[in-house]
């Protein structure tokens, strides 16, 4: 056949493949050429519909054209040749190699580990322990001697008393003897936290290693997890901006004071609790359990609260001086709500190796490895004592190209094997019959390829690995491309900035605030006093002094410049200078003392720059896009796009 014909034939089969996938798949648009299916809509569309805070984004019409946009940035990203830039190659092999390690995992081992990790931080765990130190690559002579010494140990506390010998044999060097209080599951390295666990209450484990040497661990108590707690807080920072100038142990104090005459928690932490995420909803926190707050400090007072409605003495964290109060008691969440997190502990815990073991077995048993390696009797006659010394080298006649084993449609040859031998003898090894050498190296080899093997076929093994990895893959291209064309050129765009700011000066107001001070009190004729008294120009402290007693606060003041939304300020109050009258606000009452009304005022460039960039980026984007959208055209399959619309309400 002529070479042109050929070629006319084999495009015309390729243009035929393409037609044939997409009446098969469905393609709903094309980017110039390029289909974009219906599957993959459909799939990011239903992945991210609960994601979506805006509704206007889960109509179909709406969301097509944010995937559009996508592509059409995805589509520039690539005539750019973002793609072939080596920093995104690098953090995307990175990213895949890291998302492998989860992939790679054999789910019924995982489940059990899982399982039994709820079941062991579902407790604590009271005990002490003695160590006999060896190395994890001792000889065989110095472990028997580990070993025997933990035997007599343990011998001697079964006859003597734990705490007797323990207190004795500790040297700090070789023996160990520590109290180690009350742990939990992820507390100790596995094997440890394992003979606690199966330890009972008043007994003496016997002798177990760990890499660190052999223990014998002494059970003293066991209970239920703490669980988690809900608090409310409030709390006076260290460094308060417009508000009163005076110390934040005083302002507590006088708080904690107002607490004890009877007055609402949650009214006092509406009105002054400098902690503004939570002080609208009366200081009350998120639920939490031990090791997750910044604060030991504040874990430790909190879990201190015996009965709901308790309240604490004021304490000092690095975040300022707190006063918490215990709203309800829980204990450990529920498995399945705690179960994420404690996969992802596992994983990186001494259990993965438990983990890794399953995994090797069942890739064994997917590529049909057969137990037993013949070809390793051949390995144990070329190697020799060369090898401790590691000075070992391949024989002259070495068999190279012999088949030794195939996973999946990868052969290994005999040379892969001996070549590995040759590059592991630098590890050094323990004097051991060649035979146990031989085994070992072969079954780390064999484990590692397997691994490789799977890790290298993932993305056509796994259908959901490799969805992510696209996502991830656009991801990072579209992260370059806006970074590059709207992000860093809108910051640096001085001049486009300034005639942007120009056009929309309007938009960027101060709104009116007032320079105020606002007194608090929970009684109506307090107030009245106070407002007498700031007429008469008297100085804050010593309406204090005069009003509040050594025992009682009965007036608390915040001060600085506001504006209408301020927690101090009731919703309805006039802004004019002078004194105004006694508002009902918060559970409390108020007056405000405005000494000036700052107007409503155009912002400069300097002081709205941060939102004057930002609206600046939208605009370049909005701009770009219209552009992109010229450049590549976007032809929508409408019958494609009715089906899905079909679908969904369905």
């Amino acid at each position: 056949m002529p070479l042109r014909y050929l070629v006319t034939f084999l495009l015309i089969t390729l243009i035929l493949n393409v037609k044939a996938q997409s009446a098969q798949e469905g393609v709903l648009f094309f980017v110039d050429d390029n289909p974009v299916y219906t599957s993959e809509f459909l799939r990011v569309y239903n992945k991210n519909l609960d994601l979506v805070q805006d509704e206007s984004q889960k109509d179909v019409d709406e969301y097509l054209t944010l995937f559009t946009n996508y592509k059409l940035k995805l589509k520039e990203a690539r005539a750019l040749g973002f793609h072939e830039k080596p920093s995104y190659k690098r953090e995307l092999a990175s990213y895949k190699k890291q998302l492998t390690k989860s992939f790679m995992t054999d789910a019924k081992v995982t489940d059990a580990m899982v399982e039994e990790a709820y079941e062991r931080i579902s407790y604590d765990v009271k005990a002490a322990h003695i160590l006999v130190k060896v190395d994890a690559n001792a000889s065989a002579k110095d472990t028997l001697i580990a070993y025997n010494n933990i035997l007599k140990l343990r011998n001697r506390t079964l006859n003597e008393g734990f705490e007797v010998v323990r207190k004795e044999v500790h040297n700090g060097q070789t023996v160990f003897g520590e109290s180690l209080g009350y742990f939990s599951g992820f507390r100790m390295v596995y094997k440890f936290e394992t003979a606690a666990f199966n330890t009972n209450v008043g007994e003496i484990s016997k002798p177990f290693r760990t890499r660190f040497g052999y223990h014998i661990v002494h059970v003293l108590d066991k209970r239920k997890s703490r669980g988690e707690r809900t608090v409310a807080h409030i709390m006076v920072a260290e460094k308060k901006v417009g508000a009163l100038a005076e110390k934040p142990e005083v302002r507590i104090q006088d708080i904690y004071k107002k607490i004890n005459q009877g007055e609402d928690f949650d009214v006092l932490a509406k009105q002054f609790s400098d902690d503004k995420s939570s002080a609208s909803k009366g200081g009350v926190l998120k639920p939490f359990s031990s090791g997750q707050l910044g604060s030991q400090e504040f874990e430790d007072v909190a879990f201190g609260l015996k009965k709901v409605n308790d309240v604490s003495e004021p304490f000092k964290t690095k975040y300022g001086w707190h006063i918490a109060k215990l709203i309800a008691k829980k204990p450990i969440p529920e498995f399945k709500a705690i179960r994420p997190e404690l996969e992802e502990k596992v994983k990186r815990d001494d259990r993965s190796k438990l983990i890794d073991e399953a995994l090797y077995a069942s890739l064994k048993t997917k590529y049909n490895i057969k137990k037993g390696q013949p070809a390793l009797d051949y390995f144990e006659s070329i190697l020799n004592d060369d090898y401790y010394k590691r000075v070992w080298k391949l024989p002259g006649d070495f068999s190279e190209n012999k088949p030794l084993v195939k996973i999946g449609k990868k052969q290994f040859l005999y040379k892969d094997f001996g070549h590995y031998l040759l590059k592991t003898q630098r590890i050094g090894v323990q004097r051991t019959s060649i035979r146990l050498i031989v085994l070992s190296r072969y079954d780390d080899f064999l484990n590692y390829h397997l691994i490789k093997y799977q890790e290298d076929n993932l993305e056509t093994e796994n259908e959901e690995f490799a969805h992510i990895i696209n996502e991830y893959r656009d991801g990072l291209l579209l992260f370059d491309l806006m970074e590059k064309t709207i992000w860093n050129a809108a910051k640096t765009d001085s001049i486009g900035i300034q005639d942007f700011y120009k056009v929309h000066k309007s938009k960027y107001i101060l709104p009116q605030r007032i320079d105020a001070i606002v007194a608090s009190s929970s009684k109506q004729k307090i107030l009245k006093k106070v407002a007498k008294l700031l007429d008469q120009g008297m100085a804050l402290d010593q309406i204090k002094r005069l009003v509040n007693s050594k025992d009682k606060v009965e007036v608390m003041f915040t001060s600085g410049i506001m504006d209408a939304e301020h927690q101090a300020l009731p919703k309805s109050f006039q802004f004019k200078k002078g004194i105004s009258k006694i508002y009902n606000h918060n559970g409390a009452f108020v007056i405000v003392q405005v000494k000036d009304v700052l107007q409503k005022t155009n912002q400069t460039l300097e002081e709205a720059k941060g939102i004057v960039i930002s609206d600046y980026q939208t605009f370049k984007e909005e701009n770009w896009l219209k552009d992109l959208g010229n450049k590549y055209k976007i032809k929508i399959n409408q019958e494609a796009l009715n089906k899905i619309k079909n679908q969904i309400k369905k």
